[in-house]
């Protein structure tokens, strides 16, 4: 019977300066390399003293060859060993294929997103979508999202085996079947999209199925074969907040819905051009057709991230033109914006991957961050609704949320301070004297107008000059 001990790089030196204690092992295995290796034990304790150092040397070399020019802290203790050859790493639970051949945090920001987009409609059409359309909506995209994964690392096994960062995935280390998987592709895929189809409606139903073949289908061929895989692969990702939009009852020709499959088609430019570019020379080594293989010096891929980035800053301003948000998320978009920016013309200026990676990990919380503002701007979530239209089921429970979320902004919002309960705020004077309340910020203000705050004894009353140029501001 073999016996096999799995040990990291750095125990195996330590181990090494007391030999019995390996000895009594045929095979040591490296477990926290970018691949895991197999040390044969009669290499390591060689007699020959010449053989060993020239198997060493071999060994150094054939990684040199191999390594790839990241800032991963990937470990590389195999040019610490002698004979090596390419070994899965310990077996792994079938939960954990199943996760990865589902790709699920993939998975997850998708149903992210997807929700996202169910909760911008608003109160007022949330008063008549149910719960279970909810969870038929996230559900149903999560598989599709699962069954287009699948098919997409069932096609691209024999790719996958030659890059580190996609060694060790299910199909290719044979842990799973290639027939296996298939079946697991058609079982997710046609559950979710009879999930779709029963608890949503036509249009999300069509999104989402004609999104596995979109990414399972055209995306996939054209990763070996064209740069342009880049851009279709963003449309893949733009569609699933469309898709929340439809389910929860809006039109995919709203202008929310244009702007939020654009922000998701925007953002991952930036995400994807800076993974690109860490993973540059793994990307080659598979075979794929990406900008960062084609771009040696960066010109491009700094331009690119720049240039996606600039048009990603001008959705506030459209948003708030089309008056879908308040003002302030143009200007909280500001701050969030310049900072990408920023972190995107540090990459132009060094082409690094420590920078690259900045704005790879700008982009992972940019998102979250883009979508909590929009949905705390949005003027649908500032509608009423009447309390016969509420379902209690699924409005109530995210007019909640928004609320504590609201309420929180409003503390740190001066504007929002100035018309708070605890201080009476008016424009005007004499007849023209109006009180404003509480859901209004005194942001618009007519000329020769003046603000009385307060009360009796304590009110205090501040003049305003002029605008020559406008009635409101």
């Amino acid at each position: 019977m073999t016996s096999i001990l799995y040990i990291s790089g750095r125990q195996l030196r330590r181990s090494m300066c007391t030999k019995p204690s390996l000895t009594s092992f045929q095979h040591i295995i490296c477990t926290n390399t970018a691949r895991p290796i197999i040390i044969h034990q009669s290499s390591l304790f060689s007699s020959s003293n010449t053989s060993n150092d020239d198997e060493k040397n071999s060994s150094r070399e054939s990684a040199a060859s191999e390594s790839i020019d990241t800032n991963d802290a990937t470990n590389n203790d195999n040019n610490d060993s002698t004979t090596t050859t390419s070994l899965p790493s310990p077996p792994k639970s079938n939960i954990s294929n199943l996760a990865e051949l589902s790709k699920a945090r993939l998975s997850a920001l998708v149903v992210s997103t997807t929700a996202f987009g169910f909760m911008s409609v608003g109160p007022t059409a949330l008063a008549y979508t149910s719960l279970p359309t909810f969870a038929a909506a996230s559900i149903g995209t999560a598989l599709c999202a699962s069954s287009a994964a699948t098919f997409n690392q069932v096609i691209e096994i024999e790719r996958d085996s030659k890059m580190k960062r996609t060694g060790n995935r299910p199909l290719v280390n044979g842990s799973v079947s290639k027939q296996a998987a298939i079946g697991l592709g058609c079982l997710t895929g046609s559950t979710g999209g009879i999930l779709l189809g029963l608890g949503t409606d036509p249009i999300t139903t069509m999104l989402g199925v004609g999104n596995i073949g979109l990414y399972a289908g055209l995306y996939t061929y054209l990763k070996p074969r064209s740069e342009i895989n880049t851009w279709v692969g963003a449309v893949v990702g733009a569609i699933p907040p469309v898709m929340g939009w439809t389910a929860a009852g809006g039109s995919i020709l709203d202008p929310e819905a244009v702007l939020l499959g654009s922000t998701l088609f925007l953002w991952q430019f930036p995400h994807f051009f800076a993974l690109n570019w860490m993973y540059r020379t793994d990307y080659k080594r598979g075979g794929f057709s990406m900008v960062a293989v084609n771009d040696p010096n960066g010109d491009r891929t700094a331009s690119l991230i720049k240039r996606y980035g600039v048009y990603l800053a001008s959705l506030p301003f459209l948003s708030t033109a089309l008056e879908v948000t308040s003002p302030m998320f143009a200007v909280e978009g500001i701050l969030l914006n310049g900072y990408a920016l920023h972190v995107a013309s540090k990459f132009d200026k060094e082409r690094s991957n420590s920078n690259a990676r900045k704005v790879f990990l700008t982009s992972l919380w940019y998102l979250p961050c883009v979508m909590m503002l929009f949905l705390l701007h949005s003027r649908r979530w500032h509608e009423e609704v009447t309390n016969d239209e509420k379902d209690e089921t699924i409005l109530d429970s995210f007019q909640k949320l928004m609320s504590k979320i609201q309420a929180k902004g409003k503390e740190l919002c001066m504007h929002e301070a100035l018309v708070s309960k605890e201080v009476e705020v008016s424009i005007g004077e004499g007849e023209n004297k109006t009180s404003l309340d509480g859901s209004k910020c005194p942001i618009s203000m007519t000329k020769n107008a003046q603000i009385s705050i307060g009360t009796g004894k304590e009110e205090v009353t501040l003049p305003l000059e002029e605008d020559p140029t406008s009635d409101e501001r």
